[in-house]
């Protein structure tokens, strides 16, 4: 409130925005839809209204992701027990801290039902929207570069990447026209320095490591590896090479059969989880719903029903751990870990399985 209540003074320098927590460094997106809470709160003094309207925000987040789920057809029905009512820290976040990174999360979920709706202008739409309220919706963005390359090539892709540039500029449009370098430096900053002694994920490491450029250079390396790697043997499932898809699909040799545009995304999301540099409490949400689908998309040999469910429990002890601790940071990563590798090795073997079929197909 501290924030926006700046850019109603008429303050749009976003060098001189900040609040009791520090300078913003969201961008404008997040401005304009926490001052219609401003207005909606009486100007942010009416807290428990703003609670209600965040429950209202959960409940919607709620729906949308019901939805995805139900499209994928993957996940146990008892599941989403443990995704509505055992996470202490998920309703914190939405319902006590009132964070931007729910609003966020909504607004890609939506984003996301309209790409599995085949509305894939109105989805970058949202996409983009989501970005301007906190930029961690850029981690679905190499997954949803690869989907809008294998439905529509390089040329058709353009008008939709345009949708979210253009959307981007326009909103920013106020206070770029009054300072672009504190904007962008502010609203995007790709380099920011973390407090360690916020961190959920690096407890484990000494806090002069945590800080050092190598090791995040490390980080950076080994995501981009990962994603690659996800890209090449995962996402893409033609016999013709990854390049195809920056030819018109009408052009295509063999087409590549249809990616799970949920999987996709949300792999693309959770590797960049991974080899965060740094994860913050607020964070949680950037994965939480994601969760059920990435422990249970993969054949039921892969890990048995309890340790998934186990898996769950562990994470949330996780983030639930105040400070965070060498132990719980380690237990964070050791799921993750198990979680990457059951994502690579489970999503193998389903592959092997199709192409086993295809000859059969071609006999018939």
């Amino acid at each position: 409130m501290d924030e926006v209540e700046g850019v109603v003074n008429g303050t749009l320098d976003y060098t001189q925005l900040k609040g009791d927590t520090g300078p913003l460094v969201y961008p404008a997106g997040f401005v304009y839809i926490f001052l219609v809470f401003y207005y909606m709160t009486d100007h942010g003094t009416n807290i428990r209204l703003a609670q209600y309207l965040f429950a209202g925000l959960y409940l919607t987040t709620l729906f949308l992701v019901f939805r995805i789920y139900s499209r994928t057809n993957k996940v146990p029905p008892y599941v989403f027990f443990f995704m509505c009512c055992a996470s202490y820290r998920i309703h914190s976040i939405f319902i006590l801290r009132l964070f931007n990174d729910p609003v966020a999360m909504a607004i890609l979920f939506l984003a996301i039902n309209l790409f599995l709706e085949d509305q894939w202008s109105w989805g970058c739409f949202c996409f983009s929207l989501a970005v301007s309220v906190k930029m961690n919706i850029l981690l679905f963005a190499p997954g949803l570069l690869y989907l809008l390359l294998w439905r529509f090539g390089l040329l058709r892709a353009i008008p939709k990447l345009a949708i979210c540039a253009i959307l981007q500029v326009v909103l920013g449009l106020p206070f770029l026209v009054v300072n672009p370098a504190g904007y962008l430096t502010r609203s995007f900053d790709l380099g920011r320095q973390f407090l360690f002694r916020w961190t959920v994920n690096w407890r484990l490491l000494p806090e002069e490591i945590f800080q050092h450029r190598a090791f995040h250079l490390a980080l950076l390396v080994a995501h981009l590896a990962a994603l690659g790697l996800f890209a090449l043997n995962r996402w893409h499932r033609s016999d013709e090479s990854i390049l195809s898809l920056l030819k018109d699909p009408s052009e295509r040799k063999a087409p590549p059969q249809r990616p799970q545009v949920v999987f996709a995304l949300f792999t693309s999301n959770f590797i960049g989880i991974c080899f965060s540099r740094s994860l913050h409490y607020q964070f949680y949400v950037w994965y939480f719903h994601t969760l059920p689908y990435l422990l249970w998309c993969t054949p039921p040999k892969t890990l048995p029903q309890l340790l998934r469910v186990l898996i769950l429990g562990l994470i949330e002890l996780s983030w639930n751990t105040y400070p965070s601790t060498v132990y719980s940071s380690a237990a964070l990563h050791v799921c993750h870990g198990i979680i990457l590798l059951q994502l690579w090795y489970g999503t193998a073997s389903s592959l092997d399985s199709q192409k086993e079929k295809q000859p059969l197909k071609k006999a018939e």
